[in-house]
């Protein structure tokens, strides 16, 4: 799905050798604070771009603080703009089902509401049916135990992207987690 939201600029990142495809796709994760969600991200050769903002509710050019409130039904979310040639969409399920813990509903660490909530949400049926295959197999793995992973997979939405004092948060303030 193509958003129909207004741009924030995305900053470019170049696979090493500053080589890319040509070809490019999306893929939208929420898991938690997006600041470090999008950080993580970032790491991965075959990402070329991100982007934090707002996705998955009702409420039209939503801001951080109302987004906060939990009224709007948005999450905190990363765009990846990512070439498929370098890296899957698979593998970036897997960063994700790495960086957060998908058996908390509506937080992640001391981030309580449902704007934190863990979902997955989809541009194409081939990333549904890899986000619900990849979402059994964790759960078949015993890796939660008996906590069942609550995780959303729904069709991508309209993004928001969040105020531009958001966008790579972590690079401007010169950290690189939420940990020093």
């Amino acid at each position: 799905m193509i958003s129909m939201a207004p741009r924030s600029r995305a900053v470019d990142l170049m696979t090493p050798g500053g080589k890319s495809s040509g070809v490019t796709e999306t893929a939208t994760f929420a898991a938690g604070c997006f600041w470090g969600v999008e950080a993580s991200f970032r790491r991965i050769k075959g990402v070329l771009s991100t982007r934090v903002g707002y996705t998955g509710g009702t409420t039209d050019h939503p801001t951080y603080h109302e987004v906060c409130t939990g009224r709007t039904g948005h999450a905190e979310a990363v765009e990846i703009t990512y070439d498929p040639a370098t890296v899957t969409y698979q593998e970036l399920l897997n960063v994700f089902w790495s960086i957060h813990d998908p058996t908390q509903l509506n937080r992640q660490g001391p981030d309580i509401g449902t704007n934190y909530r863990s979902a997955i949400f989809y541009h194409t049926s081939v990333q549904k049916q890899l986000a619900e295959e990849s979402k059994e197999r964790l759960q078949g793995s015993g890796r939660f135990g008996s906590r069942r992973i609550v995780t959303e997979i729904v069709p991508a939405a309209v993004f928001w992207p969040a105020e531009e004092y958001h966008q790579q948060y972590f690079e401007k303030q010169g950290r690189s987690g939420c940990h020093l």
